[in-house]
């Protein structure tokens, strides 16, 4: 794979200290400001059945890093997650606020080169953000490969999501470790599909608070969250999770079944 260099200005000091605000105050001050760009962020589904949730807090959270720098995200996978948890669907991005033509999907054979790929990516500062996708436990992803992340997401400035499906928080180099999963959220006027909403958990943060949980609505149009109002009607979200459901007030995937 080949990733284009991209010229970046700032010193390693004032990128290190380069952090997105996500717009809900009370999150953004246990992070001292928002998350941190040049970082690694691991989000964990709490579930199997809670993929698509953390598919989709990862997606709306790297869109909005990305869209604030100007510059694409680039989401890999390996082929056998693919065929695992499915295609992912330009319209479900597209309703999180994304923009499909400016995602940058990569399929490698194997964890190894998810991996290398993701150094490189990071190493070159051309992404706005970088996103790996990994199912199970990952056992190339152990303490020496985490701190290869972190030095090449320290030196670029680039953060890194590595999203965790169908596996148990280990130990890491991260900045942060999140768990995700669905939370109801409120129907929109004439029973239109309300905003997502993730019910999410700080299990850790270096240098800061941990065990800390919100429940964020995900505003597609600023690209930015809230905690949830979540007063007057709900809808519950299917046990599931990952189906399409056309009732107001679930949460849209944008985690498809894998085309046949």
């Amino acid at each position: 794979m080949r990733v284009a260099q991209a010229p970046f200005h700032k010193c390693e000091s004032q990128i290190a200290e380069s952090r997105w605000p996500s717009g809900a105050a009370s999150l953004d001050a246990a992070l001292a400001g928002g998350f941190a760009c040049g970082r690694v962020h691991e989000v964990y589904a709490a579930e199997a059945d809670d993929a698509a949730a953390a598919a989709g807090f990862v997606a709306a959270l790297a869109s909005g890093m990305s869209e604030d720098r100007r510059r694409p995200l680039l989401w890999l996978r390996t082929r056998r997650d693919a065929g695992r948890t499915g295609t992912l669907q330009a319209n479900g991005w597209a309703e999180l606020g994304g923009r499909p033509e400016r995602c940058l999907f990569g399929l490698v054979a194997d964890e190894k080169m998810l991996l290398r790929a993701a150094v490189d990516a990071l190493r070159s500062a051309a992404p706005g953000a970088v996103v790996i996708e990994g199912w199970g436990k990952m056992s190339g992803l152990d303490l020496t490969a985490s701190r290869r992340l972190v030095l090449a997401a320290e030196k670029s400035g680039v953060p890194l999501f590595v999203l965790r499906i169908d596996a148990c928080p280990s130990s890491s180099a991260a900045q942060t470790r999140w768990q995700v999963s669905a939370a109801p959220s409120r129907a929109l006027p004439g029973h239109a599909p309300g905003r997502p909403v993730f019910a999410i958990e700080l299990l850790r943060q270096r240098s800061g608070p941990a065990g800390l949980a919100w429940k964020l609505e995900w505003n597609r149009d600023q690209r930015m969250f809230r905690e949830a109002s979540l007063s007057g009607a709900v809808v519950p979200v299917p046990a599931g999770g990952a189906a399409a459901d056309s009732r107001a007030g679930t949460i849209r995937p944008v985690i498809g079944r894998r085309a046949a």
